[in-house]
């Protein structure tokens, strides 16, 4: 796999994922199986002050396929991650500017489509598959994640 070491990208804002933990989860994106947490830790120079440190957690999963919707499509071999894709914020905002509101999105990686190297459990994947019946071939659709495409 990949981590694009171009510009190093600031991110700004998370969230604690334990009131008693002080690590914070900067991106979690379940889609590239990638979490990114920081958190201040004594310097090994200086242990009385505190740096920033930044851990990058990425599972790459087994046997995932170029087209995630496709199960005959070739195994995936290559993994790209770049941190403006994985921290791209594309919900749009409300700002104020000169007495008017106006919708703004936090990144310019909106128009793009995300690449998944996994199955996002809360969306409904399908495909079609060839299926011989009385001797005619037809494609048939198949729901690759039952949970998520059919009600309870």
């Amino acid at each position: 796999f990949l981590l694009d070491p171009g510009i190093a990208y600031p991110v700004l804002a998370g969230y604690p994922r334990d009131p008693e933990d002080k690590e914070y989860v900067l991106v979690n994106n379940k889609c590239q199986c990638v979490t990114v947490t920081s958190k201040f830790v004594p310097s090994k120079e200086n242990p009385k002050e505190e740096i920033l440190e930044r851990n990058i957690r990425i599972l790459v999963p087994l046997k995932a396929r170029e087209n995630i919707s496709d199960p005959t499509s070739p195994l995936r071999t290559k993994f790209v991650y770049r941190m403006t894709e994985l921290c791209r914020k594309c919900d749009p905002v409300e700002i104020e500017l000169g007495g008017e509101i106006y919708q703004a999105q936090q990144s310019s990686y909106c128009n793009k489509p995300e690449t998944c190297y996994t199955y996002d459990r809360d969306k409904c994947y399908t495909t079609t598959f060839p299926f011989l019946y009385h001797g005619q071939i037809k494609e048939v659709p198949a729901v690759l994640t039952p949970a998520s495409c059919y009600a309870d």
